[in-house]
């Protein structure tokens, strides 16, 4: 059962994430750029950092260990940010597919950027990643509505109600 939960959650994770990206493409180059972040300096910087925790984190459940994050200014618009997103995200819910319950609770060790070993379960940092998102997903939302473009509703509830409107078959 954990595992359809972290199916579920998966596909929220990139449905919000494509919300954030599509309304990001309204911005103008110098607008992803400007400084005035919440956590990171600018849109373009928080929208690679997002990505490139998700990376980190896939690479780990992956048993590696990348010494460093992606470097934001590899990404000089959005439209590299999208190529290498894609990749992440298609290698993402590949992971998720095959997923089980069993798998879920393995503990999965691994060294942080710093070196430094750490350890916890697979649900846990599964969850963690997800949520992770979702911080940053709310940092960039309000820096794409004081540029006057909101993403509009990003909670998980609303995309079960858009999810749902959208399968095909009886209701």
């Amino acid at each position: 059962m954990i595992a359809e939960v972290i199916r579920s959650l998966y596909r929220y994770n990139d449905w919000a994430n494509r919300r954030i990206l599509d309304t990001s493409a309204r911005v103008t180059p110098a607008q992803l750029l400007e400084g005035g972040g919440a956590s990171l300096d600018s849109l373009r910087d928080t929208l690679v950092h997002t990505m490139s925790a998700q990376w980190v984190y896939l690479e780990r459940w992956h048993g590696r260990a990348p010494r460093a994050y992606l470097a934001a200014g590899n990404f000089p618009d959005l439209a590299a940010i999208r190529v290498r997103w894609e990749t992440v995200e298609r290698d993402t819910q590949g992971f998720v597919a095959g997923v089980t319950d069993a798998d879920l609770g393995r503990v999965v060790a691994y060294a942080n950027t710093q070196g430094e070993r750490c350890a916890s379960p697979l649900w846990q940092q599964m969850i963690h990643q997800a949520n992770h998102a979702t911080q940053h997903r709310s940092e960039a939302a309000v820096m794409l509505t004081k540029l006057g473009c909101s993403p509009g509703g990003l909670d998980l509830l609303y995309f079960v109600d858009v999810d749902t409107a959208a399968a095909p078959g009886p209701r």
